[in-house]
């Protein structure tokens, strides 16, 4: 609903398709946001030309209707040009195509050239792919203008525009990613190192409900084999979770496990689901389970749970030839973890906190309700 999102409610803009409220929010936005105003001059301006380009094909096209039909009635003669006249008017008739097919073709090759780019970037894995998002910064207005879109929609009959003024400024994050709660006492969040990696000067966390808070990595796994990071949230403004609703399981999920995931590969809380397919992951490391299921970009750091309750694994990457494999850390790693930052002085206070399977029994939409304000979209820039 992101890039989708902005082109629809821009076409319905220039198109006078909006409601006069949501015109009011709309153009308000863009003198607040200059990201987002940008994006839609740079969309005018591309609707404008699409524009432009069939006009300019159309009419020539009925000229050539017309000059083919006075010839045929006689009242014009076409002469066929000849030499390296007939080579000038075919480049003087098809110059402005190759033009619009070269800057095409230059378009293609950038694009291709940014994704192996992108691709290349991820890291020196092999035939893995590390599943953190480029956001590019626009994620957060595009679900401002989600939110505030439907619900203008839904007061159909108000005349008076809702406008919401959030509570502290929102970072323009480059990155975005999912980790979960293992501690709510205390605030503490498990994600995958090279999440964080990605992080160069501020980094956050951002609940389901859009609400932002200042979190600092305490544990980065160094030596690069569990790849496992924890934050602590120490952020005035949050305010502490109950106990978790899930376990965190010690030994490994067994073969044919079910299993449901919640993460991040959009600016919503997305639900996938799948079962354990081999108990190791990338060639046979024991650190892993193989999952078969779909991930995207995005799902870096989603918590992994059975019908039980019981949280298996965290979801960091994919095989890059092969549909539907999916490798998660196994959920023991976590207790590793969390025993090299309780050797840390400040931050000794950390403990896996549970309130013991509350979600065992539960129908799957319970489950998912109870599990996702401790789920939680890592950003930073």
């Amino acid at each position: 609903m992101e890039d989708t999102l902005l082109i629809d409610a821009v076409e319905r803009f220039v198109n006078g398709e909006m409601s006069p409220q949501e015109k009011i929010y709309f153009e308000d936005l863009r003198k607040n946001n200059s990201e987002l105003d940008q994006a839609v001059v740079e969309q005018l301006f591309f609707f404008n030309e699409l524009n432009n380009y069939g006009g300019t094909k159309s009419f020539k096209h009925v000229l050539n209707e017309v000059e083919s039909n006075l010839a045929a009635e006689g009242f014009i003669k076409k002469t066929p040009a000849t030499g390296k006249a007939k080579v000038i008017q075919l480049w003087n008739k098809y110059k402005r195509i190759t033009a619009v097919a070269a800057s095409i073709a230059g378009l293609v090759s950038i694009f291709i050239a940014s994704v192996v780019s992108t691709v290349n970037n991820k890291g020196n894995n092999g035939d893995l792919k590390l599943l953190v998002d480029n956001v590019r910064g626009q994620g957060d207005s595009i679900r401002d203008i989600a939110t505030k879109l439907d619900s203008l929609a839904a007061k159909g009959s108000s005349t008076r525009p809702i406008v919401t003024i959030p509570a502290k400024e929102k970072i323009a994050a480059k990155f975005r990613a999912t980790g979960f709660m293992i501690d709510a006492a205390n605030s503490y969040i498990v994600t995958n190192a090279h999440v964080i990696n990605e992080a160069k000067h501020r980094l956050i966390v951002e609940n389901n409900k859009g609400e932002q808070f200042t979190a600092i990595p305490v544990y980065i796994n160094k030596e690069g084999n569990n790849d496992l990071a924890i934050l602590k949230i120490i952020d005035k403004d949050f305010k502490k979770l109950p106990s978790l609703p899930y376990s965190i399981r010690k030994k490994n999920a067994e073969l044919g496990e079910q299993v449901f995931m919640l993460g991040f590969p959009k600016q919503e809380i997305v639900y996938g689901e799948g079962f354990v397919s081999a108990k190791n992951g990338y060639k046979m490391d024991t650190i892993y389970c193989q999952l078969n299921t779909t991930a995207n970009e995005g799902s870096s750091g989603s918590p992994v749970v059975n019908k039980s309750g019981e949280l298996i694994g965290i979801i960091t990457s994919t095989e890059t030839d092969a549909d539907g494999v999916v490798f998660a850390i196994k959920s023991a790693n976590i207790y590793r973890a969390v025993d090299e930052v309780k050797k840390l002085k400040d931050f000794s206070d950390i403990k896996i906190s549970s309130s013991g399977g509350s979600l065992r029994g539960l129908p799957r939409e319970t489950q998912i309700k109870k599990m996702e304000d401790y789920v939680f979209m890592i950003k930073g820039n």
